[in-house]
């Protein structure tokens, strides 16, 4: 499923994360960015969902941070180029991890 908005194209389907191997299912209520096991992610968007960056470095999950509508945030380095960038935690993330990166966060 396709959508585009602003600056953000609503793409979410499923994947195999490249860092931990596990099958990950389409979100189904957003565009699934990361995998909920180990929370990396991917460096192929300039804007969510446009697939147009050329990096393609694993986004490392260092923090949790909590959003200005009350939601909590992965805060990514990507190993290759050292970009920041956050994402929406998902219904169905690890919250062991959330919780053991939260209490020992890297700063950026």
């Amino acid at each position: 499923m396709e959508k585009q908005y602003a600056k953000f194209t609503m793409i979410d389907e499923d994947f195999t994360c490249d860092v931990c191997g596990s099958f990950v299912k389409a979100l189904g209520y957003t565009a699934r960015d990361h995998c909920p096991n180990c929370l990396c992610s991917k460096h192929v968007d300039v804007n969510p969902g446009d697939r147009a960056c050329s990096c393609h470095g694993i986004l490392e999950p260092v923090a949790i941070e909590l959003g200005k509508k009350g939601e909590y945030k992965i805060v990514y380095i990507c190993t290759t180029c050292g970009m920041i960038k956050k994402n929406k935690v998902a219904n169905d993330d690890n919250m062991d991890l959330i919780i053991q990166i939260m209490s020992n966060p890297t700063k950026y």
